[in-house]
């Protein structure tokens, strides 16, 4: 089980919304589409799958990897011990990302988040975020005006800096400087002691990180998903997730 023709199976997180009165789980087809470019085989996890500790076990073990999305949803504060609400939360989500996350790293399940997926795995490793980047005043805007056309949103922003000999140079082939889109209002304050910085942008704010110890457990605060097949670094980045995948399924294959 867990790889079809030679492509790996990746599991997919999905965000729970209130579309007219009926709450709908959905994910983007930037992400799919991302991960069959790459060679894999997307499957999207519902939430339910926290319902009953079998439900998860049963849908991981066919997996061979994990790709953690963004989210227009924020993480609960309280998971990562601040008081207060969260206007925009999706707790659904976080049981689940955090389930996953738990999951995959006792087992060495290669996992790959974006934005809110960054945040999810600092978070679950013991880290915690900024809640609002607009009051930090850095002086460099890390998202767009809303109302601007999704090409603009994602067009690249800033330039990120990843660190010599880490996980995310090696994809690259190098630690040459990277132009990318952003379009997160919250960030990474502190990324806990398991986790490794890779990248970060030029007002010194963390853009990219990895688990430490662990085969493949990469995620960046960017959106590498956005016209992969226009982007070199973001191909680089999905193909090191397959190939992890791969590798992941001939390990457990007896």
């Amino acid at each position: 089980m867990g790889i079809i023709f030679n492509k790996p199976l990746i599991g997919v997180t999905m965000c729970q919304i209130d579309h007219h009165g009926h709450l709908t789980q959905s994910v983007h087809n930037k992400y799919l589409t991302a991960i069959a470019q790459a060679g894999g085989v997307p499957l999207a996890l519902p939430q339910q799958l926290c319902a009953a500790p079998q439900l998860l076990e049963q849908a991981l073990a066919a997996l061979d990897g994990v790709l953690l999305t963004g989210s227009p949803s924020n993480i609960e504060p309280w998971h990562y011990g601040e008081a207060g609400s969260e206007a925009h939360a999706d707790p659904g989500r976080d049981r689940l990302a955090f389930a996953i996350i738990t999951w995959a790293t006792s087992r060495n399940m290669p996992l790959f988040g974006i934005c809110r997926g960054m945040q999810e795995l600092v978070v679950a490793n013991g880290g915690a975020l900024w809640r609002d980047l607009d009051q930090l005043k850095r002086g460099l805007p890390h998202h767009p005006e809303a109302t601007q056309p999704l090409n603009q949103q994602y067009a690249p922003a800033h330039d990120v800096f990843p660190e010599a000999d880490g996980l995310l140079a090696s994809l690259l082939g190098g630690d040459a400087t990277l132009a990318v889109n952003s379009l997160h209002h919250q960030g990474i304050r502190e990324p806990g002691p398991q986790l490794r910085i890779e990248a970060r942008a030029p007002d010194g704010l963390i853009e990219a990180v990895s688990l430490r110890h662990h085969p493949f457990a990469l995620a960046v605060q960017w959106h590498p998903e956005w016209q992969t097949e226009h982007n070199d670094a973001s191909r680089a980045l999905f193909a090191g997730f397959i190939h992890a995948a791969q590798h992941y399924h001939k390990e457990k294959t007896p």
